[in-house]
């Protein structure tokens, strides 16, 4: 039946996840992204939108081009298999699509060129030359990633090329000490080279963003602070100009009449949306112009991580905006998945692919409803606790949920003939729904999906599958079967359940689609619409009708089994153990530079020198990003008598958000330092291991005081 709101406007949405990286696995960390989104797209199509949901890989780089080199194997190759790859993951989650494509197609090539062509005649393209290090045996520029060398600060060995992670200064790849190229091994050489960049720091630009992040909700709160952070007031020039270039070789699109010249990676990633679209609309005839451009009145989301609000809420728009297109109507950024309170660790067995997951055949649908219970419209962090994983999933899916429908569903086929009740018994029915369910409230679920507040449409539908079982345990219809003169108090009890039963799943099929098929199928059902009611009806409007008949009950979820979780962490385990003795075999051919697992230990120093460093406890009273820096925070640390600030290069293993209001240790007498973001004034003190992403900031006991000294 159709349960659509009578004479409701329809919508036109165009939604977008962010494009995941052809050089990787997708694994749970990125699910929260494309299950967030996912729901929301099921949720607008059930409510009778048009909506398309285009996804695609992001397919260019330097990292892709040494991967496939080290496969043997062209670019082309590589990222044809990772697309397999990804979307048969998506696909076992049930992330459904409309359009997955790739950044390395015609039509995102197109748009590329258009926009950049665009940009340069309203003269917000520049052209200067900049010095790089130079691999001479690979005959390539090295981004700052792919070079090593000791700090010109602190002297730390094995440090990348533009932030040094154990004392946080932040410096020019040519400054290293000692640099080798992490590609070949070499020396690289000095040497420069023509660049080309978007004028971000060009007023129109400034002001534009300063006006659509003022002027609109295009973002939420936090993000929309972050971005006047960035912006400053007018008047201001915080913003610098984008290198949008990179040099041959390089595996991407060449910037047209500059040859050996190519759009960096970022520039044609976003540009990916309306490639992915495109090739879409081309396959069923839409219309590309009514959501793409210069003030259309459909509706355009971008769903993201965090971690890239940078490139989406600032350049992503001003080029845009500057290009004669639409830019978006919403940016949604959600936070990093931790599991079990900590971040994802390969040596717990915590790091899980998606591959992984499925293959040790757990429902994709117990994660898609434990991620719904834990999402809101914030960008805050969510945590998979497994324990409470399980716990949850059981109580919630299985004990009150499919616990409905598994009472009543046998009673219905073996002594009714599949048939709920009809006539005065329906009415009847009716009668019971409106009195016990009146404080149902429908619509609170619908705004809670629409927002985004996933957690509370969750509560909101447990709070009615309580209720329903509470009615159904008080007239216990397995008691009822055991009397012979029930059978009419059997029949409306059983079509009860069944109600309801059909009300929830309308309500949990945004989340958990594939189960809701099966019961579709049960329940004899069109698919299921989202339910909606006037302000006259009550929930017992929105019911199956008279008589309506099901089919035989087949089993829908088990329980998840303590057993499984452990397999999959095992599994996880071992297959880390399997990658460490691989590559300890390779370590035996790698040069005498490569980097070891435990730093030695330093030279030998006395009391006296120790003595002379200045420890102290201190609170992280505020922690930002920093723009343009690829590994800094910019921590305000209070160390009782007064706030330092100090830039960080803990960025790959923190959340802003994570370190407020912890204490730490910093070194309060290391003399101020001028980096290129600013006056560092101290330092803050982090273990680390041999991968970049593995820095643990040091933390007092409890009790610690800010200003407090290490002694």
């Amino acid at each position: 039946m159709n349960l659509h709101r009578s004479g409701m406007n329809e919508r036109k949405i165009l939604v977008t996840s962010a494009l995941p990286y052809a050089n990787g696995s997708i694994h749970l960390g990125h699910l929260v992204e494309y299950i967030q989104t996912d729901i929301w797209v099921r949720f607008q199509k059930m409510r009778g939108h048009t909506v398309y949901y285009v996804c695609a890989d992001d397919t260019h780089g330097t990292p892709i081009m040494l991967r496939a080199e080290k496969e043997g194997i062209t670019p082309e190759s590589l990222i044809a298999r990772v697309h397999q790859e990804h979307l048969k993951d998506f696909t076992g989650f049930h992330i459904q699509f409309d359009n997955y494509y790739s950044t390395h197609s015609a039509e995102t090539r197109f748009f590329s060129e258009d926009i950049y062509h665009k940009l340069k005649n309203a003269g917000l393209i520049s052209v200067r030359a900049i010095e790089q290090l130079y691999d001479p045996v690979k005959n390539m520029f090295l981004p700052d990633r792919f070079v090593k060398g000791e700090c010109p600060k602190c002297g730390a060995k094995d440090q990348y090329g533009d932030s040094c992670e154990v004392c946080g200064a932040a410096y020019a790849p040519t400054e290293l000490k000692n640099p080798y190229s992490s590609v070949s091994g070499a020396k690289p050489i000095q040497k420069s080279s023509e660049h080309y960049f978007f004028n971000l720091s060009d007023p129109r630009c400034a002001d534009f963003l300063r006006r659509w992040t003022r002027e609109s909700d295009h973002l939420q709160p936090e993000a929309a602070n972050k971005m006047r952070e960035w912006l400053g007031e007018a008047g201001e020039n915080k913003l610098s100009d984008w290198d949008i270039s990179r040099d041959a070789p390089y595996f991407g699109f060449e910037i047209p009449d500059a040859p050996g010249k190519y759009f960096y990676v970022w520039l044609d990633a976003p540009i990916g949306y309306m490639g992915s679209f495109k090739k879409f609309c081309e396959q069923k005839r839409i219309d590309f112009d009514q959501f793409w451009q210069k003030n259309a009145t459909t509706e355009l989301y971008h769903f993201i991580g965090k971690d890239i609000l940078y490139f989406h809420a600032l350049f992503w728009p001003a080029m845009l905006e500057n290009s004669g297109y639409r830019t978006p109507t919403k940016i949604f950024a959600h936070g990093f998945l931790t599991v079990n309170g900590e971040k994802m660790s390969k040596s717990r067995g915590t790091f899980i692919t998606a591959e992984s997951y499925l293959q040790q055949q757990l429902n994709p649908e117990w994660l898609r409803y434990y991620y719904a219970a834990k999402l809101n419209s914030t960008m805050e962090d969510i945590d998979l606790n497994l324990d409470d994983f399980i716990a949850r999933v059981n109580s919630d899916l299985i004990g009150k949920f499919v616990n409905i429908a598994s009472r009543c569903a046998g009673f219905i086929t073996k002594r009714f003939d599949g048939k709920l009740v009809a006539g005065a018994q329906y009415q009847q029915l009716r009668a019971i729904i409106d009195e016990h369910f009146a404080n149902w409230r429908p619509e609170l679920i619908e705004k809670a999906f629409e927002e985004r507040e996933y957690a509370a449409a969750i509560r909101q539908i447990m709070k009615f599958a309580d209720e329903a079982n509470e009615v159904i345990h008080q007239l216990a219809p397995w008691e009822m079967a055991k009397k012979p003169n029930q059978e009419e108090e059997l029949h409306r009890a059983c079509s009860l359940g069944i109600q309801l039963f059909y009300l929830l799943s309308c309500y949990l099929k945004p989340v958990i689609p594939g189960t809701v098929e099966k019961i579709e199928q049960f329940l004899n059902t069109q698919p299921l619409a989202w339910p909606v009611l006037t302000e006259s009806q009550s929930v017992s409007h929105l019911l199956l009708p008279a008589g309506h008949a099901i089919n035989a009950y087949q089993h829908l979820m088990t329980r998840i089994d303590a057993k499984q979780i452990d397999a999959l962490i095992s599994a996880n385990q071992q297959s880390l153990l399997a990658n460490d003795k691989a590559n300890d075999l390779k370590q035996n051919n790698q040069s005498a530079q490569a980097q070891q697992n435990v730093a030695p230990i330093a030279e030998t120093i006395t009391i006296d020198d120790f003595g002379k460093i200045d420890l102290r406890v201190a609170r992280i009273a505020h922690a930002e990003q920093v723009v343009g820096a690829e590994k800094l925070l910019k921590l305000t640390l209070d160390i009782g008598s007064e706030q330092r600030t100090v830039f960080a290069g803990i960025k790959s293993a923190y959340d802003p958000e994570q370190l407020k209001g912890r204490l730490t240790v910093m070194v309060a007498n290391l003399a101020p330092r001028q980096m290129k973001f600013g006056l560092s004034e101290g330092m803050v003190l982090a273990a680390g291991g041999s991968n970049p992403g593995e820095l643990f900031i040091l933390s007092p006991d409890s009790g610690a005081q800010p200003g407090m000294r290490i002694k």
